[in-house]
């Protein structure tokens, strides 16, 4: 003899809502981390990058003359790495970032287009065009704190007017802690690593043919 069991509508509904409930946690958690990751890699080139222009090192110099860029538009574009960055990892500041993402798209498409009118192949474009990548991924990726208020996903968006201030107030000084933090620490590995980072980048140099030795 065999039971039938009959699943009410209750039932049903549950079952869904409760599978609905694991795919947005799931896609919310690898969201979060390509946030991360995309955000990271994007932060880390500006820190090195505002390096590596305002101390003009060698593979600036070279880069630049190659390109057909005054030497002195090193010091304006590593000035902007410098606030760029700030923003970027700074707690909220939506319409700020807007602008900061614009200007890394700008800088990093604009490398990749200078490298091709130049006659460059693919090694001397490809990680412009990675960053560039990153910065479009990190800007379609950042939580609803990190957006202006029209651009907000609809999931993103509080159910009602009065959860508007629910979570934790960034404005806080522990919030500028952690991104302080990591600029610090990201600054000072740009930094130490440089003496070991420019004999590679010579030979590079060397290798694309900017440098004859």
């Amino acid at each position: 003899m065999h039971t039938q069991t009959t699943e009410t509508p209750q039932q049903v509904t549950d079952e869904k809502s409760a599978t609905l409930s694991r795919s947005r946690w799931n896609w919310n958690r690898i969201r979060t981390v390509a946030f991360g990751a995309t955000t990271f890699v994007v932060v880390f080139e500006l820190t090195a990058g505002s390096v590596w222009n305002l101390l003009q090192i060698e593979w600036v110099r070279v880069q630049l003359s190659h390109l057909g860029y005054p030497h002195y538009f090193a010091y304006i574009i590593g000035a902007w790495h410098v606030g760029a960055a700030v923003v970027i990892i700074a707690p909220r500041l939506p319409v700020i970032k807007e602008w900061a993402y614009a200007g890394c798209f700008f800088l990093w498409s604009g490398a990749v287009a200078s490298h091709l009118s130049a006659g460059d192949g693919v090694e001397a474009w490809r990680m412009p065009l990675i960053f560039a990548t990153c910065a479009i991924a990190s800007w379609a990726l950042r939580p609803a704190d990190r957006r202006l208020p029209e651009t907000q996903l609809r999931r993103d968006r509080p159910a009602s007017a009065g959860q508007e201030g629910a979570g934790p107030p960034e404005n806080r000084p522990r919030a500028w802690a952690v991104p302080i933090g990591i600029l610090v620490v990201l600054y000072a590995v740009s930094f130490l690593t440089l003496p070991a980072i420019e004999p590679a980048l010579h030979e590079r140099a060397v290798k694309l043919g900017w440098l004859t030795h």
